[in-house]
């Protein structure tokens, strides 16, 4: 057995005490992705991984994971995102297969943009779950090979499972509280 988790990039960087470098790439508003392979090519060889932006502020994009799979096939290592406010369970859990199934090895799990604040006002947020049951999900995924209904996954997904947190986001008290939370739920970065 290994003894790294997922065994990316960026988790051996961490694992070896040093400071990580990340990019982050926006997917593109439309399929066009000439821009995002030119934003690759100035990322490549100065980063340790990408952060790839799942609607990032509430604007329709290409899906995070399918630029994710793009961003590899230039030579970088993803950081896949995935959003509470757009998925149930069942997306999720699907997603994290699906990435993991074309080579994709770190996950951060956020809770995502108001959708008041993009392009689709009107949308409905999801939140079936929370950012910390996501991040429960994928380690329960990974460590026990299970769904969240118990059934057994057949091939688990070894991924880095990352979490987020903003110091200056009101209440400030709760932060702190909120990030141990994430951490005991299974975030490994």
């Amino acid at each position: 057995m290994s003894e790294y988790k997922a065994g990316s990039n960026l988790e051996k960087v961490l694992k070896a005490g040093h400071f990580a470098f990340t990019g982050e790439c926006g997917p593109p508003t439309g399929a066009n992705v000439e821009h995002l392979k030119e934003k690759a090519g100035h990322l490549k060889g100065c980063v340790d991984a990408v952060n790839v932006t799942d609607n990032q502020t509430a604007v329709v994009r290409m899906s995070s994971w399918a630029a994710s799979i793009i961003l590899l096939q230039e030579g970088l290592e993803p950081n896949f995102q995935m959003v509470c406010r757009d998925r149930n369970r069942l997306a999720m859990q699907s997603d994290i297969l699906g990435v993991y199934s074309h080579g994709i090895r770190n996950m951060l799990c956020l809770s995502g943009d108001h959708q008041k604040f993009g392009n689709h006002p009107e949308a409905k947020n999801v939140f079936d779950i929370d950012s910390m049951q996501l991040i429960y999900t994928a380690k329960t995924m990974r460590d026990e090979g299970k769904f969240l209904n118990g059934q057994d996954v057949d091939v688990p997904p070894r991924l880095f499972i990352g979490a987020a947190s903003n110091p200056f986001a009101e209440p400030f008290e709760f932060r702190v509280h909120r990030l141990a939370k994430k951490i005991a739920a299974g975030a490994d970065f």
